[in-house]
């Protein structure tokens, strides 16, 4: 292999696949970057076995080849040579890669790339496209309301229906759920239900930082594998086996009290009741008071702890139905909340004991269920 390209591109791909180099592994050859040329480019690939992310990127090449090298080394390594042409070449006997860019020379100890996990192919799958924007969005309001703990393995992922032009991403923890709808850029011939991991949400939403085209989704036949596929760059991820919960069960179908609240000034009063929430369970209170024909409704969010104090904030709502009172852990409030940012929110409730609904207002593509915690009022 012999082969010349630039750092910056270099440094680059070798960020985009690191996240798959795992921290700790049972095999030695993950913790190094399949390097390889391929029609005229540089391949680099990472995996820890669940996720596996492709990068290719331009290059001159000389003389074809493959070779692994530990991944944390030479990314460390090309993002401390200057911005300049970095020549690389393999020495099939020692198996050493020479890397040398402006006046520095370096050589690293690599591993034959037979020992390097061969990493699926989709085939045939069914494939769909979405618009960047929408996977992002997509990503960012559901992926968070996923089970950290694997005590009940479906809800560690994230389910994913598309069906015809509609895609739904729900993800539930038993404390909250949340349900996102979306359009595909085709329709499908074929309906795909399987769960994604939401820890490969979590890697692809780094990916999509910069995304802009649409990204290709290609799910394998026997539905244990998905490729997300974008320009010069492809994420392949196990899907997990099971059945994720009928949550439609779980989206109250009324309420006696509807409040429409500011969200950037909900999501300051729930921070600042959250740090006195902290001694007490974290439990943050809510008490919406309709207002009368002259006077406008109210919502109080407050939160106390015995031996630390006590917090209150008031503002301006718009409550109809009867007064409500409820109490959520603070996180979950914030959590959810941190990614509306802006704009209102509906908040909909029918007991202090039943689940509530956050629904953004002027949008029907979102809605975010909480169960309450059990207060003395």
């Amino acid at each position: 292999m012999k082969l010349s390209c630039l750092q910056e591109n270099l440094s680059k791909g070798l960020s985009i696949i690191s996240r798959a180099v795992p921290t700790r592994t049972t095999l030695p050859v993950t913790n190094n970057v399949l390097l390889s040329t391929e029609e005229s480019r540089l391949k680099l690939v990472a995996t820890n076995l669940k996720i596996a992310i492709t990068c290719w990127i331009g290059a001159k090449v000389e003389e074809e080849g493959q070779i692994t090298v530990p991944a944390r080394l030479l990314t460390d390594f090309i993002n401390s040579l200057p911005n300049d042409k970095v020549d690389i070449s393999l020495n099939p006997n020692s198996k050493a890669v020479e890397v040398r860019c402006a006046r520095s020379q370096s050589h690293v100890n690599g591993i034959d790339a037979g020992e390097f996990p061969p990493i699926p192919t989709i085939g045939d799958g069914a494939v769909a496209k979405i618009k960047a924007e929408d996977l992002r969005e997509g990503i960012n309001r559901v992926g968070f309301a996923a089970a950290t703990e694997d005590t009940r393995l479906v809800l560690t992922g994230v389910y994913f229906l598309a069906e015809g032009s509609d895609l739904t991403m729900a993800a539930a923890d038993g404390f909250r759920l949340a349900v996102y709808k979306t359009t595909l850029v085709e329709p499908l011939p074929d309906k795909i239900e399987i769960i994604i991991p939401a820890v490969t949400f979590a890697e692809l939403s780094r990916l999509l930082a910069e995304q802009e085209d649409p990204v290709e989704m290609q799910v394998a036949s026997n539905l244990n594998q998905i490729l997300f596929r974008f320009k010069n760059v492809e994420m392949l991820s196990q899907v997990i086996p099971g059945t994720f919960p009928k949550y439609s069960q779980l989206i109250p179908q009324s309420w006696t009290s509807r409040t429409v609240i500011s969200i950037p000034d909900f999501l300051r009063a729930t921070k600042a009741a959250s740090i006195f929430a902290r001694d007490g369970s974290g439990i943050v209170r809510l008490h919406s008071l309709p207002g009368g024909d002259i006077k406008a409704g109210s919502v109080k969010v407050s939160a106390r702890a015995e031996e630390i104090g006590d917090h209150e904030t008031e503002f301006d709502a718009i409550i109809a139905g009867d007064e409500a009172k409820i109490a959520f852990n603070g996180k979950y409030l914030t959590d959810v909340l941190g990614v509306l940012k802006e704009g209102q929110v509906a908040l909909e409730t029918s007991s202090p004991t039943s689940a509530a609904v956050l629904r953004p207002v002027g949008s029907d593509n979102y809605l975010h269920v909480i169960m309450p915690m059990f207060v003395q009022w």
